[in-house]
């Protein structure tokens, strides 16, 4: 019972070294540069909502230079997104189009012509 014991503790730590591992390679950072991101904030508003899943999705596409994108919360401004008729997080109006869910940076550089 005692051999058994002794080769716990180094599984434990292989395992969560595995999962750390698998977890980093999920994140690879920003898909885009600083230079689109702006341009995608400028021609663009997303909506989104405080703990929406697919709305952190689509943070991290952006990674560090989501700041510059243009965002509404409507768990805050639930008002403005009832006037905006937005039914579901994240929607994007893009050029008076709204396109709801999460985008990928390519789709966004098309639409907006970043």
């Amino acid at each position: 019972m005692a051999n058994k014991n002794k080769w716990v503790t180094p599984l434990v730590i292989i395992a969560v070294i595995v999962l750390a591992i698998l977890l980093m390679a999920k994140n690879p950072g920003p898909q885009t540069t600083e230079e689109i991101a702006k341009c995608i904030g400028k021609k663009s508003v997303v909506y989104e909502r405080l703990g929406c899943h697919a709305c952190e999705n689509q943070q991290k596409l952006f990674g560090e230079f989501y700041e510059h994108i243009t965002s509404v919360d409507c768990f805050f401004e639930q008002t403005e997104c009832q006037e905006k008729n937005i039914e579901a997080n994240p929607t994007w109006i893009i050029n008076g189009e709204k396109y709801v869910g999460t985008q990928s940076i390519e789709t966004l550089q098309k639409l907006t012509g970043c």
